[in-house]
Protein backbone atom coordinates (compact mmCIF):
# COMPACT_ATOMS: atom_id res chain seq x y z
CA UNK A 1 0.00 0.00 0.00
CA UNK A 2 3.18 2.41 0.82
CA UNK A 3 4.26 1.69 -2.57
CA UNK A 4 1.23 2.66 -4.49
CA UNK A 5 0.98 6.48 -2.42
CA UNK A 6 4.88 7.03 -3.06
CA UNK A 7 3.58 5.80 -7.24
CA UNK A 8 1.18 8.39 -7.32
CA UNK A 9 3.22 11.24 -5.31
CA UNK A 10 5.80 10.84 -8.30
CA UNK A 11 3.24 10.99 -11.13
CA UNK A 12 1.61 14.30 -9.29
CA UNK A 13 5.44 15.42 -9.42
CA UNK A 14 5.49 14.68 -13.07
CA UNK A 15 2.70 16.19 -13.77
CA UNK A 16 3.95 19.42 -11.64
CA UNK A 17 7.12 19.22 -13.79
CA UNK A 18 5.51 19.22 -17.31
CA UNK A 19 2.67 21.95 -15.78
CA UNK A 20 3.93 24.21 -13.35
CA UNK A 21 0.84 23.85 -11.68
CA UNK A 22 1.58 24.43 -7.97
CA UNK A 23 -1.95 22.92 -7.16
CA UNK A 24 0.10 19.75 -8.09
CA UNK A 25 2.48 20.20 -5.12
CA UNK A 26 -0.50 20.15 -2.57
CA UNK A 27 -1.77 16.57 -4.33
CA UNK A 28 1.33 15.08 -4.27
CA UNK A 29 1.89 16.08 -0.29
CA UNK A 30 -1.55 14.76 0.36
CA UNK A 31 -0.35 11.38 -1.34
CA UNK A 32 2.87 11.52 0.45
CA UNK A 33 1.68 11.47 3.74
CA UNK A 34 -0.30 8.52 3.87
CA UNK A 35 2.95 6.57 3.04
CA UNK A 36 4.83 8.18 5.94
CA UNK A 37 2.03 7.69 7.97
CA UNK A 38 1.27 3.76 6.94
CA UNK A 39 5.21 3.38 7.25
CA UNK A 40 5.07 4.30 11.06
CA UNK A 41 3.16 1.59 13.75
CA UNK A 42 0.08 2.08 15.31
CA UNK A 43 1.73 2.59 18.45
CA UNK A 44 3.49 5.91 17.42
CA UNK A 45 2.10 9.07 17.68
CA UNK A 46 3.77 10.25 14.32
CA UNK A 47 1.06 7.93 12.24
CA UNK A 48 -1.57 10.17 14.01
CA UNK A 49 -0.02 13.68 12.71
CA UNK A 50 0.40 12.35 9.52
CA UNK A 51 -3.28 10.99 8.89
CA UNK A 52 -4.16 14.36 10.06
CA UNK A 53 -2.06 16.35 8.00
CA UNK A 54 -3.57 14.05 5.19
CA UNK A 55 -7.21 15.88 6.26
CA UNK A 56 -5.42 19.41 6.44
CA UNK A 57 -4.03 19.17 2.88
CA UNK A 58 -7.07 17.83 1.47
CA UNK A 59 -9.55 20.61 3.26
CA UNK A 60 -6.99 23.41 1.88
CA UNK A 61 -7.11 21.96 -2.01
CA UNK A 62 -10.85 22.25 -1.66
CA UNK A 63 -10.43 25.98 -0.79
CA UNK A 64 -7.51 25.85 -3.58
CA UNK A 65 -9.48 24.69 -6.50
CA UNK A 66 -11.43 26.74 -8.31
CA UNK A 67 -14.94 25.97 -8.61
CA UNK A 68 -16.25 26.30 -12.40
CA UNK A 69 -19.50 28.63 -13.25
CA UNK A 70 -22.36 26.53 -15.25
CA UNK A 71 -21.89 27.52 -18.98
CA UNK A 72 -24.66 29.92 -20.52
CA UNK A 73 -26.87 29.17 -22.76
CA UNK A 74 -25.81 30.38 -26.22
CA UNK A 75 -28.08 33.46 -26.43
CA UNK A 76 -26.91 35.19 -23.68
CA UNK A 77 -22.72 34.69 -24.30
CA UNK A 78 -23.42 36.57 -27.60
CA UNK A 79 -24.57 39.87 -25.95
CA UNK A 80 -28.23 39.58 -26.79
CA UNK A 81 -29.53 39.38 -22.88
Amino acid sequence: MIGAFVASTVVALVQYVRSRDRRLLGLAGGFLLPAFALSRGWWQGWSDLFLGAVCLVGLVLVVVLPTREPAMSGRRSQGQG
